[in-house]
C-alpha cells in the first residue's frame, strides 16, 4: 500500500517540498505504526528543507512531531492499536518523517496524547516543550533562581517560561513589547523589551532562544549558565560561565508528563493554521515570513 510524504531530494527553498507516493513503513521491534493525524512544521524543518544538515543528493523526510492513531505495533510494544498519542521523532537525514499519512515511531518516544486539546494542537506539543524540559534539565537552576529566556514568545521559549514558572525559578522574559501581557500570563515574573539594552550580571541563567549569542552573556552573573537551543551557535565561555547547548531527544516519559501538564493548563499550545499534506510547500512558505506566535501544522 501507499501512502503520501512530504520529502526533499534537492536541497532549497519551499518549493523543494516535493509530495512523493512512497510505501507504508512496516514497524519492526519495539516500534509502532502511527496513522497521522496532525504533524507541526517547525523551523528545523525548514533547515533541513534547506540543507543545514547536509545529505544531498538523498531524499530526506521532513516532520519531527506527530500526533495520531496507532495503527500497528512490532513485537515487545505495549500500545494498542487505536490508542491515541503525540511523539517525537529526531532525526535530521532519514528517508521519512512525520509530515505523512503514516509514520514509525520508536515506541519509547509516543506518549498519551493530551485529553483536553484537539490532535491538531497536540501535535505542536512535543518538539517545543521536550526542548523547554531538557533546556531547563541542563541548565539545573534551582528554585528562587533567576532566569532570562531570550526570544520569549516563540514555541520553545513560551514553554521555558511556563515551566521555569512551574520548577519555582524567578523568570524574566525578553521579547517584542507586545508579547508582554501573554508572558506574563504564562508565568513571567519579569518583562525586558528586546530594542532596550540588557542589564549587566544580573541573572543565574539564561536560555537563549533569539541565539544572541555572545550578547546573551553581559546578563548573566559570574559562574552564571548560558543554554544555547541550536547546537554549535554558542559563544565561547567568560568569567566562569559555563556554556551548554541543548540537543533534544525523543523521550516518551518525560513528554507524557509534559502531556499532562498541557491538560493541567500549566502548558499552553498555540496553533496560528493548518495546512493540508499537498499543501506542505504553501506551509513553509508561510514559515519562512516569520512573525507567528503559534505553530503550522499539516493535517494529511
Amino acid at each position: 500500500m501507499l501512502m503520501r510524504a512530504a520529502t526533499v531530494s534537492r536541497f532549497g527553498g519551499p518549493e523543494a517540498v516535493e509530495i512523493t507516493k512512497v510505501p507504508v513503513p512496516v514497524p519492526g521491534p519495539g516500534q509502532a505504526l502511527i496513522k497521522v493525524t496532525a504533524a507541526a512544521l517547525n523551523p528545523v524543518d525548514a533547515a533541513m528543507r534547506a540543507g543545514v544538515f547536509g545529505s544531498a543528493g538523498e531524499r530526506v523526510g521532513l516532520g519531527w512531531d506527530i500526533a495520531g492513531t496507532v495503527e500497528s505495533v512490532g513485537p515487545g510494544v505495549p500500545w494498542s492499536s487505536g490508542d491515541r498519542v503525540i511523539g517525537l521523532a529526531t532525526g535530521h537525514r532519514t528517508p521519512l518523517g512525520t509530515h505523512a499519512d503514516y509514520a514509525v515511531l520508536d515506541a519509547d518516544a509516543l506518549a498519551p496524547a493530551p485529553k483536553t486539546v484537539d490532535d491538531t494542537h497536540a501535535a505542536a506539543l512535543p518538539l517545543n516543550a521536550l526542548s523547554a524540559a531538557q533546556a531547563l534539565d541542563i541548565a539545573a537552576l534551582q528554585p528562587g533562581q533567576s532566569l532570562l529566556v531570550t526570544g520569549a514568545a516563540g514555541g520553545v521559549s513560551a514553554h521555558t517560561i511556563e515551566l521555569a514558572h512551574h520548577r519555582g525559578l524567578k523568570v524574566t522574559a525578553l521579547a517584542s513589547a507586545r508579547d508582554e501581557q501573554f508572558l506574563r500570563d504564562r508565568g513571567a515574573d519579569h518583562f525586558l523589551p528586546r530594542d532596550e539594552p540588557l542589564p549587566s550580571a544580573t541573572f543565574d541563567g539564561v536560555i537563549d532562544a533569539a541565539l544572541l549569542g555572545h550578547t546573551a552573556l553581559a546578563p548573566l552573573r559570574d559562574g552564571g549558565t548560558y543554554i544555547g537551543v541550536w547546537p554549535g551557535q554558542e559563544p565561547a565561555p567568560e568569567r566562569g560561565i559555563r556554556v551548554d547547548a541543548l540537543d533534544v531527544r525523543a523521550d516518551g516519559a518525560q513528554l507524557a508528563e509534559l502531556s499532562q501538564l498541557a491538560d493541567r493548563g500549566v502548558l499552553l499550545v498555540r496553533v496560528t493554521k493548518t495546512f493540508p499534506l499537498a499543501d506542505a510547500a504553501a506551509a513553509h512558505t508561510r514559515l519562512t515570513k516569520g512573525g507567528l506566535r503559534g505553530r503550522l501544522v499539516i493535517v494529511p
